[in-house]
């Protein structure tokens, strides 16, 4: 296996980035998952305008976009897979012991490991933390991810893949590491930007691709709604059959059925879409 690191591709096993990066010891990165189907990215463009928009969030130097490419092209030619997470981790590279930056420069790191397809269903649970939706990094896809480590392991123990959280007023918001998604009368539903959540990248293409509303939700609509499923870059769109004690019999129901079909057909037509 490879990877890039230092501005070219590295053994996996003698890769190393100093113990002094900012990305270890405060967590001042940021990152980005892309879907690799045959040894070719999906939706990269989206992926990159978005890693941007985190570094300028956070106060990093833009990235080298052309290097980024460069990267995940010779990562994939270097690592043949059916189906691949290519991670894009990008940090404020090596720096004193706080927070204050060095004056060393970013560090950019591309690598790539194997992944399947996720069922068609999966079980989650709700949790007692919250998102703040006016918070410094609300909507940077950050490498402090250590609230939802804690989140997803709860989740696991309780036979569920993923934790949903409600922001501070207690309106929905989203899961540790995906969108959600309700269908009321036959419509689909997901959380506004201003509830804290991310804007997903597969988010954004199912709200564009099935015509979703974006609409501030209670919490509570978990309880009522008729489909539930989440959407994330390597899960694309997956229904909920159950949510806490909450069963969800038949699902995906006919609304997720049609989107989840809506989603494959379209993403095999554009892989840059």
């Amino acid at each position: 296996m490879k990877l890039w690191l230092d501005g070219g591709l590295q053994d996996i096993e003698t890769a190393r980035v100093s113990v002094f990066d900012h990305g270890l010891t405060v967590g001042d990165g940021i990152f980005e998952t892309v879907k690799a189907v045959e040894s070719r990215p999906f939706a990269l463009t989206r992926h990159l305008d978005r890693l941007t928009r985190s570094a300028r969030g956070l106060g990093l130097p833009d990235p080298d976009l052309d290097e980024v490419r460069r990267a995940c092209t010779a990562v994939l030619d270097a690592n043949p897979m059916p189906l691949g997470r290519l991670r894009i981790t990008y940090t404020g590279g090596h720096g004193p012991l706080g927070s204050d930056r060095g004056e060393h420069g970013p560090t950019l790191v591309v690598a790539v490991g194997e992944s399947a397809r996720w069922p068609d269903s999966t079980a989650v649970i709700t949790v007692p933390w919250t998102r703040n939706e006016r918070g410094a990094v609300t909507g940077l896809k950050t490498t402090s991810y250590a609230e939802n480590v804690v989140a997803l392991a709860r989740a696991r123990e309780q036979g569920s893949s993923e934790a949903l959280f409600g922001n501070t007023v207690g309106r929905l918001c989203e899961g540790t590491g995906s969108n959600v998604f309700v269908v009321l009368d036959g419509e689909i539903h997901t959380p506004p930007l201003a509830s804290g959540c991310l804007a997903g990248v597969t988010r954004a293409l199912v709200v564009e691709w099935t015509g979703a509303k974006e609409t501030d939700l209670p919490l509570a609509v978990l309880e009522d709604a008729d489909e539930i499923f989440l959407t994330s870059t390597l899960r694309d769109v997956q229904a909920v059959r159950r949510v806490d004690d909450r069963q969800l019999p038949d699902a995906p129901g006919p609304v997720t059925a049609k989107a989840m079909r809506v989603f494959d057909e379209r993403a095999a037509d554009d892989l840059d879409p």
